[in-house]
């Protein structure tokens, strides 16, 4: 005989007597229920979860995103404005940050090698040569005629000067961009002047498409004076004054395996303190 049960009913508040079979699917359906319960609790906690592990990770993004921004602040020394131009002649350029110093006037401007290389306008010729698609030969008045860009750049040339100038010319990637550069392009070596005192050096791509290094006609507001390189030069940003170039007649884009060895006696290269790295 099925004795059943009593259960109370959820409509009306009094009992009612349930047989054994429905019972089983009474149970069945608390089980079922209490399944479901489980499942949506699991399914909060790990929603929960999941929320929590994405903010942390947002906030350790944004921790390590601090950090990288005040390392690139705190890596160089801010040298307050008024600091003498006499205490830098034995810092590193690439340790510094000049953004505060005064400009140094014209007259003042300190200078080592080459001063008195004339160079002919009617004949002098910008040549932009190397791993290039469609390679230029450029005169001063294109040259000038060119986007230009403008940046105050420290020069340090060791243990003699520091000059402080504001410097007027053309991005190197402009160039490169007209002259359409093949893949792989890794440093651009510049020349100047011709002749017996030719200098060359080679700086690493990134320093080139970033603008530390790049083409100047004027400087401080003048066109460049012939002592300082005229009429183009490089401009080297964190690098020392002897490795700025005057009297630049070539830019030669380079593609170099890692690895490669180069003569530099036999080819006159400088090779810049990251134009390898």
């Amino acid at each position: 005989m099925d004795k059943g049960i009593t259960a109370l009913c959820g409509e009306c508040g009094g009992h009612i007597l349930l047989s054994s079979d429905e019972k089983k699917r009474g149970l069945n359906l608390l089980a079922v229920r209490r399944t479901v319960d489980d499942m949506e609790t699991r399914r909060e906690f790990i929603e929960l979860a999941i929320r929590s592990l994405a903010g942390l990770s947002l906030l350790v993004s944004l921790s390590f995103s601090g950090v990288r921004r005040v390392w690139a602040k705190t890596k160089k020394v801010i040298l307050p404005r008024g600091t003498k131009r006499e205490s830098l002649v034995n810092k590193n350029p690439a340790d510094l940050d000049a953004s505060n110093l005064e400009v140094t006037p014209l007259k003042d401007f300190g200078t080592m090698g080459l001063t008195d290389h004339e160079v002919n306008l009617d004949t002098w010729r910008l040549e932009v040569t190397g791993h290039l698609k469609k390679p230029l030969r450029m005169g001063y008045s294109e040259i000038t005629g060119l986007p230009s860009i403008e940046r105050t750049v420290l020069l340090i040339c060791p243990g003699f000067f520091a000059n402080h100038g504001t410097w007027k010319g053309i991005s190197i990637k402009e160039l490169l961009q007209r002259a359409e550069t093949k893949v792989g392009v890794t440093h651009v070596t510049i020349r100047g002047p011709k002749g017996p005192y030719e200098k060359v050096m080679r700086y690493p791509i990134k320093d080139v498409l970033s603008d530390k290094v790049f083409l100047a006609y004027r400087v401080n507001g003048e066109d460049l004076p012939r002592k300082h390189g005229f009429p183009l030069r490089a401009v080297a940003e964190d690098y020392y004054g002897h490795d700025w170039v005057k009297f630049v007649y070539e830019v030669r884009a380079e593609k170099i395996e890692r690895g490669t060895k180069t003569n530099k006696k036999q080819h006159n290269i400088r090779v810049g303190p990251t134009a390898l790295s």
